[in-house]
């Protein structure tokens, strides 16, 4: 099978100044690598041979650097084998000190020679399909006469005893995120993570596409809806407590929010502002409304209401519901509590609505808003009672 190379032979230099390129399916050392590794070489002797294949080396150039540096003479020998990128990838895989990502995105540059090496086999076969699968079998377990890129990411998987469903997964970021692969290579990120941030990416392009913006337009859903409803409450007029006087904007029971039909899409992000007072009921509205309670974010404020003989009411909540399974684009640095400055009454902080942006994808709806806010379609006070305003425009313009 092997070969030993004579370092005298008159073809040395020519041989082995090429390198195969095979040899570059492994990153190469860095500079501090390389150094301990020609230190050792220094101390110790160049214990394992540089392996050639087709006159160029294949595994073993950092030794040969090592050992011209070193003014040693390198040891050779020559692959006879039918796989060398199998045999160099098996001789490197447990040498690096690599992780599963990493190992995944190395065996998955070796596909193209496996699938090519299954070919010749069946060419070797003559023509004949029988005698072809049994060649490639024999040579290449696994293959058969159908020769895919399935097949091969099995064998290359089972050859190097890693993870299939990870090399699946570097065969799909290599086709659609291939300048992650490097990143993986380096081993900056992960292939979940990597597989993660496609989906993102993916799920990103479907809720925004044009086609998709239109027929949502059309059928009036939203992916996305923040609800801060007129709630059935009163405001204390401090200089004259304890008369109550009404809140300058007109309010909706209880019933009346139940009632409400949002227009939500199948997988549909929901958020319900409330207080203090109304949080009991919000829950009651979200099942009203046939949405499932997933958790609460609280707004911290600078100060609040404080009811006589209570704490002081600084925060508000809102309660986090889903139509669906839909899925947040961005969980980095995404909290349940937020800290923002008051700014007006029922005046909801531009924070929450840079973050409701950041997390979310798609055609988003603010619903009871008084004023607009960028990313969202407004649906104001007047869209619940557009019957009465039309009514009162409609006396007024008699009236003059």
């Amino acid at each position: 099978m092997i070969q030993q190379t004579d370092f005298s032979s008159p073809d040395f230099i020519d041989r082995s100044e090429k390198f195969h390129p095979i040899a570059s399916v492994f990153p190469p050392m860095s500079e501090g690598e390389f150094q301990a590794h020609k230190e050792d070489i220094k101390l110790h002797g160049q214990i394992e041979p540089i392996w050639l294949y087709q006159n160029r080396i294949i595994d073993g150039r950092h030794r040969y650097r090592a050992c011209v540096e070193l003014n040693i003479e390198p040891k050779f020998s020559e692959y006879k084998g039918s796989s060398p990128i199998s045999f160099v990838v098996s001789l490197n895989l447990k040498r690096r000190h690599l992780d599963a990502s990493q190992q995944a995105v190395i065996v998955l540059k070796t596909l193209p020679e496996i699938e090519r090496e299954a070919k010749e086999r069946q060419r070797a076969g003559g023509g004949n399909k029988k005698n072809a699968t049994v060649k490639a079998k024999s040579v290449i377990p696994m293959l058969g006469q159908a020769i895919d890129k399935g097949a091969a990411v099995k064998l290359a998987a089972k050859r190097h005893h890693i993870s299939h469903g990870y090399l699946s997964y570097a065969k799909e970021i290599q086709e659609k995120a291939p300048e992650l692969l490097e990143q993986i290579e380096a081993g900056t990120i992960s292939i979940p993570k990597a597989v993660q941030e496609i989906r993102r990416k993916e799920r990103i392009a479907d809720l925004e596409s044009i086609d998709t913006q239109t027929t949502k337009a059309i059928s009036g859903v939203y992916d996305v809806i923040v609800v801060d409803p007129p709630w059935p409450m009163q405001k204390i007029e401090r200089d004259a407590a304890p008369n109550q006087v009404l809140f300058d904007y007109p309010v909706m029971s209880l019933e009346q929010i139940k009632d409400l039909k949002i227009p939500a899409t199948d997988d549909c992000h929901v958020f319900l502002w409330t207080t203090q007072k109304f949080l009991s009921d919000a829950f009651d509205v979200l099942k009203a409304w046939g949405l499932k309670y997933i958790c609460v974010f609280v707004w911290h404020k600078s100060g609040g209401f404080q009811p006589f003989g209570l704490p002081q009411y600084n925060c508000e909540f809102v309660l986090y519901a889903r139509k669906g399974t839909p899925e947040f684009i961005n969980a980095k640095d995404f909290k349940t509590c937020f800290e923002a400055a008051r700014t007006g009454h029922s005046k909801k902080p531009d924070e929450f609505y840079s973050l409701v942006r950041r997390v979310t994808a798609g055609r988003r709806l603010d619903m009871f808003n008084r004023r607009a806010i960028e990313g969202f379609d407004g649906w104001g006070l007047e869209a619940f009672d557009s019957n009465k305003d039309a009514t009162a425009t409609a006396n007024n313009k008699e009236a003059a």
